[in-house]
């Protein structure tokens, strides 16, 4: 038994949980402010709270620390624009399924990055949460309109939403590599930072091209969704996975990841009174099922200390 490694899995299922809450305080946000203004805010406000405390730190750093972080950070925007760009464009249901799939990347990323297979527990944990994600997005008619409620009328949200699948794997695998080489303080505050700027400027490309118009009206509902998701979803949980996730293999981490669905789920069950389908329980069961088949015959996994 490894300390470290449950220690890791711990974190990123802390991670997961406070994600999940984001879904119904952001949800009730949106009347009053718009998504790309709402993200420059987020990582705006949580890059200026941690620079005081790691400025020292930060002009210690090795330039290579440096341009990792930036990487980082860049291929952590990419997937949040392509995520909120697609969001326009296609229903809520498609692109949770849609996002849910880039644990079916990370062993590709894995291997192609770390030249690493993912063990066997990892595979069918990742079978296993990918059919649970399908039950879970599914309104919960039939079994045969399951898969042709997810499949009809592919789109250009649906191709956004692959694309952030897509680099949120990148994300999860890079992370991996580079927090076992440098310091996780300063690759937290450069992930924060590029995200900040970044959205910054899809913000002013938005309302140029007359895409999105910048709104916001300060409200509870706002004011609240702001410090939440900036203290809390941002500033915590980008330092929980990028100082934790190096002792949790990137297959494990993407499947622990995968239980976002669920917790948002019951969070806008008890918030917003969104019930949960029959279906939907069946997905949650095989996603813990991935998770457990994942830990259980996956028992040997290498590890680094913290």
């Amino acid at each position: 038994m490894n300390k470290y490694k449950y220690l890791g899995e711990g974190a990123l299922i802390l991670t997961t949980l406070i994600w999940g809450g984001t879904f119904p305080i952001i949800k009730n946000a949106l009347a009053n402010i718009s998504p790309m203004l709402f993200i420059t805010l987020r990582f705006s406000l949580a890059s200026i709270l941690v620079l005081p405390f790691i400025l020292k730190i930060l002009k210690n750093t090795p330039r290579k620390a440096l341009i990792g972080g930036m990487f980082l950070g860049l291929i952590y925007f990419l997937g949040f624009a392509a995520q909120t760009a697609g969001l326009k464009f296609t229903s809520a249901t498609k692109s949770g399924f849609i996002t849910g799939t880039f644990i079916l990347f990370v062993p590709l990323f894995q291997l192609i990055i770390e030249k690493r297979m993912p063990g066997k527990g990892n595979i069918i944990g990742i079978i296993l949460v990918l059919i649970g994600l399908v039950f879970l997005s599914s309104k919960g008619t039939s079994f045969l309109t399951i898969f042709s409620e997810l499949g009809d009328n592919f789109n250009t949200g649906d191709f956004l939403t692959f694309i952030c699948a897509f680099f949120f794997a990148w994300y999860v695998v890079y992370l991996d590599l580079v927090s076992k080489k440098f310091n996780y303080i300063p690759l937290v505050f450069m992930q924060l930072a590029v995200t900040a700027v970044g959205s910054a400027l899809f913000m002013i490309f938005f309302a140029l091209t007359e895409i999105e118009s910048p709104k916001i009206i300060l409200n509870e509902a706002v004011i609240t969704a702001l410090v939440y998701t900036f203290l809390l979803a941002t500033i915590l949980t980008t330092t929980l996975q990028t100082k934790f996730q190096k002792v949790v293999s990137p297959a494990k981490a993407g499947i622990i990841l995968s239980f976002e669905p669920i917790f948002a789920a019951v969070f806008a069950f008890f918030m917003l009174q969104e019930k949960i389908t029959n279906f939907g329980f069946i997905g949650c069961a095989l996603i813990f099922c991935g998770l457990v088949a994942a830990e259980v015959i996956d028992k040997k996994e290498i590890t680094y200390g913290l």
